[in-house]
């Protein structure tokens, strides 16, 4: 069932929620088996963790690099400018920074303590709490009715649930970055779960005409923006700009996510909603 060819009037409501439900179940339980194993839900990058980023001016191949720095806790994939290594002690540090200098004097080494990125990941994970608590408290508040708010709800924490555990299975840590991803994915979620529920309780019309007219403006909103984000990850890929690149992927991800959320989990209710209430 591709977007392309997609009818949002074509299935009932339990046809709609049934496959988001079940990708949902399935991301909680694999962020559940992380928070067990590691305590957080997605595996948390230097930033949180602690470690030392060398970024160098005169870029190397990364079979050069990864011969030199053999005996140090190197983190791949390790980039021609960018090599990122684990938490090590004052004195493996010392030793890495001497080399560094004489290898590559004009690199720049930023250094993150493991108790400083525990602080940041706490501060992380707060922001993305609160922020999806004031979200929720402004959803409940436009609508004044729990299903449709209730909806919206449910789709931003489904997109954040489903991105973070595609996040961890193909490998992209919990960052700085990836955190202000996760927050700005939050709002576009929001934006256009709003679109559909608006289009849907407050235009008069048919039911069926307002779903369509709801999924061709909204399908062609998140496509613009896909292409955009494509775009800006092509960039930053090829200028291995990090801190984008990381940002576009979990938009990329996100974006997509929010098409299924939005398309079958939140349409679904909406209809649902309408339908008990005697909406044709």
């Amino acid at each position: 069932m591709g977007f392309v060819t997609y009818d949002v009037n074509r299935y009932t409501p339990r046809q709609m929620v049934v496959l988001p439900m079940v990708l949902l179940i399935v991301s909680l339980a694999i962020l559940g088996y992380n928070m067990a194993s590691t305590g957080m839900p997605v595996k948390p990058g230097m930033d949180f963790s602690g470690g030392t980023a060398v970024t160098l001016l005169n870029p190397e191949n990364p079979d050069t690099l990864r011969a030199t720095f053999s005996g140090y806790p190197l983190i791949e994939p390790i980039g021609e400018k960018f090599i990122k290594f684990g938490p090590m002690d004052d004195a493996t540090f010392e030793s890495l920074a001497t080399l560094v200098n004489e290898q590559h004097p004009d690199a720049k080494i930023d250094q993150i303590g493991p108790s400083f990125g525990q602080t940041l990941q706490q501060q992380a994970l707060l922001a993305l709490t609160f922020s999806f608590i004031g979200m929720a408290i402004v959803v409940f508040l436009a609508f004044r009715s729990f299903v449709p708010a209730g909806a919206v709800v449910l789709s931003a924490f489904a997109d954040i649930a489903m991105t973070a555990a595609v996040m961890s299975v193909i490998g992209i840590e919990l960052t700085l970055p990836s955190t202000a991803a996760l927050l700005m994915l939050i709002g576009y979620s929001v934006d256009s779960d709003i679109l559909l529920t608006m289009r849907v309780l407050k235009r008069q019309g048919k039911l069926n005409d307002k779903l369509s007219g709801a999924f061709h403006t909204g399908i062609i909103m998140t496509t613009t923006t896909l292409a955009a984000i494509a775009a800006m990850w092509v960039v930053a890929f090829a200028g291995e700009i990090t801190v984008i690149r990381d940002i576009a992927s979990v938009l990329l991800i996100g974006l997509v996510i929010d098409m299924l959320n939005t398309w079958l989990t939140n349409a679904g209710i909406i209809k649902w909603y309408m339908l008990k209430r005697g909406a044709k």
